[in-house]
């Protein structure tokens, strides 16, 4: 028996639609389309992980920020996964995916469960963060935008935004 999403257009394969040098030895790649693919844990060297800091450069964050913007539609992609079978990354869909749509409509039809678990490593809180403890400056108009995460370990009880975010939805 066939399974429901490997018939249609989520079986073809991604399409790489964009490709932008991130430093001297990365990129990231934008693929599209494809079959609903994700990681259920933060690999080794996961840039959500707060212990794997300054693998890539800040310009990759800068890149890849938009994923995390209200109601973006490109996913966060594990960078072991490469660009020939492209996989959300775990820590993405923990930490960063809250106010994607793709995510969000993936995670209505079933196509994500809530099978994706940190490992037991400290994840950081949101886009924001990761991208900061990465080096991007915190004033860098690309991560703006990024949307917080509900989740936090943070220890900031004055930030007043997610209760102000709350009654905006």
């Amino acid at each position: 028996m066939t399974a429901s999403n490997s018939q249609g257009p989520r079986s073809r394969r991604a399409s790489v639609i964009r490709v932008r040098q991130a430093g001297d030895d990365h990129q990231v790649v934008t693929t599209q389309g494809g079959p609903c693919v994700y990681r259920r844990e933060p690999c080794d060297d996961c840039p959500w992980r707060r212990d794997a800091v300054n693998v890539f450069p800040a310009e990759a964050f800068r890149h890849s920020a938009s994923t995390a913007y209200d109601t973006a539609q490109a996913t966060f992609a594990c960078h072991q996964s490469g660009k020939d079978k492209p996989a959300i990354c775990a820590g993405f869909l923990l930490r960063g995916a809250e106010h994607n749509l793709s995510v969000r409509l993936r995670h209505l039809t079933g196509d994500i469960a809530d099978d994706v678990h940190d490992g037991g490593h400290a994840l950081h809180d949101d886009y924001r963060a990761m991208a900061i403890a990465n080096g991007v400056p915190p004033d860098d108009p690309a991560i703006a935008p990024c949307r917080a995460s509900s989740y936090s370990e943070r220890s900031d009880d004055s930030d007043s935004d997610g209760e102000e975010e709350e009654g905006e939805r």
